[in-house]
């Protein structure tokens, strides 16, 4: 069983890096995202470079992430993993913090030297306001580089979430390679979302807000092979 992210990440996207791997659609906003693997990988070694190289940080040191499914979630977790940097699951001080433009209060219980908020609008596109105290992410990572070379091994929470992630992706029927469909209302928790299905090198269909009469058609159109219960 594999114990580093980074490694994982690298392995699903390997085969194909322009296959679709994160599709994501809010039927409240009929916004739709898709991201091949190298898109992805794009994103999230700007992430990488930004805490390493802009926030300073260190294998093993602390982040703080309010964020809910979304491809952008998925650029900030695996950014973060990347960089050996922990995700911390219950509020305190952490390193830095990356909170949803709509969690700013909750951000209060998470003291940090660097924030970020991200709005999640369709296209990437930056805030309008940018909250006092943080940066604008989606405008922040942009100088940063294309490319991130992670520490060899594994960071500090690897084998413990890539143990999580397998057994539940035995328990959610995810098969090698299948194309995922995940409500995100449903399965919130990352292991669920984005990790089981990279332990099964598997893409994801991540629905916000699904509308039931999307579903025939959504099924067809991204060729979907599981749809989670």
């Amino acid at each position: 069983m594999a114990d580093n992210i980074a490694r994982v990440f690298a392995d699903a996207i390997a085969t194909d890096p322009t296959r679709p791997l994160l599709t994501w659609y809010d039927d409240s906003t009929g916004d739709r995202t898709e991201l091949s693997g190298a898109t992805l990988a794009n994103w999230v070694s700007k992430t990488a470079n930004l805490l390493v190289d802009e926030v300073g940080l260190a294998p093993g040191t602390a982040a703080g992430v309010l964020l809910p499914p979304h491809w952008q979630t998925a650029a900030v977790l695996l950014g973060c993993w990347s960089a050996k940097v922990t995700v911390a699951d219950t509020p305190g001080a952490v390193d830095v913090l990356f909170a949803a433009a709509d969690r700013l209060d909750e951000a209060q219980s998470w003291p940090a030297d660097e924030r970020y908020a991200l709005g999640l609008a369709p296209l990437a596109v930056p805030l309008r306001q940018v909250p006092p105290g943080f940066a604008d992410y989606v405008v922040e990572i942009r100088g940063h580089g294309d490319h991130f070379t992670p520490q060899s091994g594994p960071g500090p929470a690897d084998a413990h979430l890539l143990a999580r992630a397998e057994a539940r992706a035995d328990e959610l029927g995810i098969e090698r390679g299948a194309r995922v469909l995940v409500d995100a209302s449903r399965y919130p928790d990352p292991v669920d979302w984005l990790l089981a299905p990279l332990t099964r090198a598997a893409t994801v269909v991540l629905c916000a807000n699904p509308a039931p009469a999307n579903l025939p058609t959504r099924l067809t159109t991204e060729k979907v092979t599981h749809a989670l219960p």
